[in-house]
């Protein structure tokens, strides 16, 4: 009887969710409003009755709806962009997260309300909906965007923080007292999950999906694929992380394999399907009568998270070093807040903390600032436009003489020490979040065996020493290069500290003599880190002595195997995110490049600021298809773009570089720069 009210309510939802997208197609309206307007009038408030009767199996599609959407932005997502963006980012997110806070507790404190009431719907304002934002980015065919990258950096650094926030927050409603121990202790299982999953990732997921795709079956493809989707999450809720963040990351790594474009087409359907179910299951929580009760503070609450997400963002992102159209574009696409929220307004309301009005609200608010999202980002341009004809001329010398100084302020040489200390410092960060995976792993192990699990009847202080020297043992390659870090870096120390001194033997003794003591101070800091991390299972001091002899003695047997194992994955690492990486196998021979080359010319375009090409998307010009040529390369003041997306925005002076037959780039020159060509284009 159970699976037929499911498909019964499946089929109303489906039906329904059809016939209102093609309305809003037809009228060019965003399909996501279409989504939630299916779901308010399938829901349980809307009268005369409920079309559907289940509504929790309907709410457990919905998360594989989320699981799908942000493992989609996973897979358009790249790790290096990540690098590219993290100033951005950090600054954006972590200034808009407090903007919000302090909003929302002083909007709160105005409207009368208690102080635990203000504090969470300053939290709930604080994080934005990341599966909103990928749905209206892809509707507009805006993922690829330039200013899309930075919205996905802000959006992983404002998911962390929220995940912080619910910690806060649960510790604060049950003591009274926010537990900032906790909150640190929670992004370090956050730092620690990521690195684990990361670089056990693009070891083995790349090579996987490789061997699968020879098989050449797209049922076998999507079948893997979807098995890794599902497991990295599940260990991501296991561990007490979000369903976002395992998704995300798994996709992330897909996204790097050279059969991406073939499980970008397998995926889309599904994520297409689930994902309209999430949107439909939003419309289903809005409450008519609560919406009239409370309709000053949503109305208010609602123009309030518009009008600071987007001056706070665009603030944030300006500030990074990003240009003011770059900015704007960014902050007009951040505002709706989402499921995260939910689950913030949820913790409340079961922690008895916060009043029951509080959840409706967020959903009220969330399904305002929603449909506002793509008329924003679609108009943006005009927007920009707008402001710009208003801004004082001393104000818009000022901002551009601010971006001017952070361009260059990023493009400061740095010393070739500073460069590798950088480099080993990073590299001796992952080394310990690694090893710290691994030792809360097996501490996990100790108390949460699966039963699946075959069970020896050992005494409780053997199984602690066999997890630990299994730990150890794992860890060993990690140690290794570890120490040889910390002795490199003590070597560079050394030689930077004792500059001053005249060359000789006295000079290269104190030199050794330092390096020697930061290689044993950074020895025993190892050891106390790793008798911290193992803390929770160390077994008892007699069997301690023993273990320790057995790894210092596969230590010594196995010294330059450890070492080699260590260099081949992180040679494995960094072939897996070369972009090179997935053409190497289609390289032309000599004599076939060199034909190529006789019968391609290349040559320089320079952008004037009233060229048509002005402002539009290399998308957008079709230029391949319209001429033959190819733009690879965009020279911009002092940076080089090479083989650039076709996202990218041309910009007034750029200097484009095609490729082709003389006819096809005079045919390009044309559509690029002649003003009467595209007025009949």
């Amino acid at each position: 009887m159970h699976g037929i009210v499911f498909i019964q309510d499946l089929a109303v939802v489906m039906i329904v969710a059809g016939l209102v997208t093609v309305l809003f197609h037809r009228f060019r309206q965003p399909v996501v409003l279409g989504y939630i307007l299916a779901g308010f009038i399938v829901g349980p408030y809307t009268p005369p009755f409920p079309l559907v009767q289940d509504e929790d199996t309907i709410r457990t599609l919905a998360d594989l709806g989320v699981t799908f959407l942000v493992f989609s932005l996973g897979l358009q997502f790249s790790v290096r962009t990540l690098r590219q963006v993290g100033t951005t980012a950090v600054i954006a997110s972590s200034l808009e997260v407090a903007f919000m806070l302090f909003l929302g507790y002083s909007l709160g404190q105005w409207f009368g309300w208690s102080v635990m009431d203000s504090i969470f719907l300053g939290a709930m304002l604080s994080i934005t909906s990341t599966t909103i934002i990928i749905k209206t980015l892809d509707e507009l065919n805006l993922l690829k965007a330039p200013f899309a990258s930075r919205i996905f950096g802000i959006q992983i650094i404002e998911d962390t923080l929220g995940m912080t926030l619910i910690v806060l927050l649960t510790g604060l409603a049950a003591t009274g007292v926010l537990a900032f121990t906790d909150a640190g202790l929670a992004l370090g299982r956050v730092a620690i999950f990521v690195a684990a999953v990361l670089v056990i990732g693009f070891l083995i997921v790349p090579r996987l999906i490789h061997y699968v795709a020879g098989f050449r079956s797209d049922e076998m493809l999507l079948i893997t694929v979807l098995a890794l989707c599902f497991g990295v999450t599940f260990a991501a809720v296991i561990l007490n992380h979000s369903i976002v963040l395992g998704a995300f990351l798994i996709g992330t790594i897909i996204g790097e394999t050279r059969e991406i474009v073939k499980i970008k087409t397998l995926t889309a359907p599904v994520r297409d399907m689930f994902s309209a179910i999430f949107f439909v299951t939003i419309g289903m929580l809005i409450q008519p009568a609560l919406l009239i009760e409370y309709a000053w503070p949503i109305l208010i609450i609602s123009v309030a998270a518009v009008v600071g997400k987007v001056f706070i963002f665009s603030t944030g992102t300006f500030i990074a070093g990003n240009d003011g159209k770059t900015s704007l574009r960014v902050g007009s696409a951040m505002m709706p807040i989402g499921e995260l929220s939910f689950v913030i307004a949820s913790v409340g309301l079961v922690l008895g903390v916060t009043s029951d009005f509080l959840y409706p609200i967020a959903v009220s608010v969330s399904a305002i600032t929603m449909p506002l999202t793509p008329y924003l980002v679609r108009n943006s341009d005009r927007i920009i436009a707008g402001l710009e004809a208003v801004t004082p001329a001393k104000l818009r010398k000022t901002l551009t003489l601010y971006h001017y100084w952070t361009g260059k302020l990023s493009r400061r040489r740095t010393s070739l020490g500073m460069k590798l200390a950088r480099k080993w410092l990073l590299q001796l960060t992952l080394n310990f979040l690694l090893i710290a995976a691994i030792f809360l792993s097996a501490a996990y192990m100790v108390y949460h065996m699966p039963a699946w699990l075959p069970r020896a009847d050992f005494e409780e202080a053997t199984l602690r020493a066999l997890y630990w020297l299994v730990a150890a043992v794992l860890a060993l390659p990690l140690y290794v290069a570890t120490l040889r870090k910390i002795q490199a870096i003590g070597m560079l120390i050394a030689e930077v500290s004792l500059t001053g001194m005249p060359a000789g033997p006295r000079k290269t003794s104190a030199q050794n003599m330092l390096a020697n003591i930061i290689l044993a101070v950074g020895f025993v800091l190892v050891g106390i880190v790793t008798v911290l991390l193992s803390s929770a299972f160390l077994p008892p001091w007699h069997l301690m002595i023993l273990l320790l002899i057995i790894v210092a003695l596969i230590t010594w047997l196995s010294w330059r195997h450890l070492i080699r194992i260590y260099s081949r994955a992180q040679g494995a690492l960094q072939d897996a995110l070369s972009p090179e990486t997935p053409m190497r196998e289609q390289e032309p021979s000599h004599s076939q490049l060199a034909r190529m080359l006789k019968q391609a010319s290349l040559q320089r375009i320079r952008i004037a600021a009233d060229a048509p090409a002005s402002g539009k998307l290399l998308s957008e010009l079709q230029l391949r298809t319209r001429s033959g040529a190819s733009v690879v390369a965009i020279e911009r003041g002092d940076d080089s773009l090479i083989n650039p997306e076709p996202g990218e925005e041309i910009q007034s002076g750029d200097i484009l570089l095609l490729i082709g037959t003389r006819e096809q780039i005079e045919g390009a020159r044309t559509l690029l720069c002649d003003q009467d060509e595209q007025k009949k284009g």
